[in-house]
């Protein structure tokens, strides 16, 4: 048998220990290739998904609040930066900033995101950094001796555990410089609210989480077969969070490379958390790494919310 082409070591690495636990599970970083960060933009304007178009509304008519938080001259540093449509409002507001730094972890994506706003705001100047942002980051030459403002929208900070978010907060205040940071969260809700955001009517949540499977299939010489596998949104409470679940519709067995990892039927691979918070929530994991909320800025129905730590 041919040795199976292994292009990717860190997601090789990943889905062997993690597919090898007693409860299966991946990281969501996994999801943003190039195909699943697209495919996540069309998440962002389904019906369902209200976290996006409520926190775009946030930004729009709170953008003076944020703006007299931002120095003149500031590098605004956006982790996980995706499609960066959010920071259009941000940048479009902000005339007197100095550098804007996308940061993501899919290369292709960031780079030709990067181009576009540099053509947009010829004035600017834009350092992506492809990156991990659950590491230590080496922030670009462009920011040295800058106020800083980090921004992290979309509530993907819910994504991580909650030892992860204070360890990334952590590590955002020990930048040189920092001045602030501007955060969104996803809020408390109804739970049926919450599960259909993440189980769209149309599938377009279910191919963003299959996604993965297809991604370890052309990286890391897997053959798992997306059918045998169905999307599960699950509301725990007792944690506050949304969790995204592949759910094996068969006992099966399957190849990562030279490697062999059994399902049992209706045995899950958890791929992603999504933490929900309170006001409350947000001002204790601020001050455990050494941030206070300045600002809180929620909707009118309290669905979102964008703050200020400083």
């Amino acid at each position: 048998m041919d040795k199976p082409i292994v292009t990717n070591r860190a997601l090789h690495a990943d889905a062997l220990a993690g597919l090898r636990l007693s409860v299966k599970r991946m990281h969501p970083k996994w999801f943003y290739d190039s195909a699943g960060s697209q495919i996540f933009e069309q998440i962002t304007e389904l019906p369902e998904y209200y976290p996006t178009r409520t926190e775009i509304s946030i930004l729009r008519s709170e953008i003076d609040t944020l703006a007299s938080f931002v120095p003149e001259g500031a590098a605004l540093i956006e982790l996980g930066s995706g499609a960066s449509t959010k920071t259009h409002i941000l940048l479009g507001a902000l005339k007197k900033l100095g550098v804007y730094v996308p940061v993501d972890v899919s290369g292709e994506f960031l780079l030709s995101v990067a181009d576009d706003l540099a053509r947009d705001y010829p004035a600017l100047t834009v350092a992506p950094l492809v990156g991990d942002f659950l590491k230590d980051l080496a922030l670009p030459a462009a920011t040295d001796g800058l106020p800083k403002i980090a921004f992290f929208p979309g509530s993907t900070i819910g994504n991580l555990e909650p030892s992860e978010a204070r360890d990334l907060l952590r590590r955002v205040r020990d930048w040189p410089g920092i001045a602030g940071f501007i955060l969104g969260v996803d809020l408390v809700k109804a739970p049926d609210t919450l599960v259909r955001a993440y189980d769209d009517s149309s599938g377009v949540t279910a191919a963003f989480n299959k996604n993965l499977l297809h991604r370890m299939n052309r990286e890391i010489g897997a053959d798992f077969r997306a059918e045998n596998f169905a999307h599960e949104a699950r509301w725990n409470a007792d944690k506050s969070r949304i969790e995204m679940h592949l759910v094996s519709q068969k006992a099966q067995r399957v190849w990562i490379g030279q490697d062999s990892i059994a399902f049992a039927d209706g045995e899950s691979i958890h791929t992603e958390n999504s933490h929900k918070y309170t006001r409350a929530a947000v001002e204790d994991l601020a001050a455990k790494a050494g941030w206070r909320v300045a600002e809180f800025l929620a909707d009118p129905q309290h669905h979102f919310a964008v703050t200020v730590l400083v």
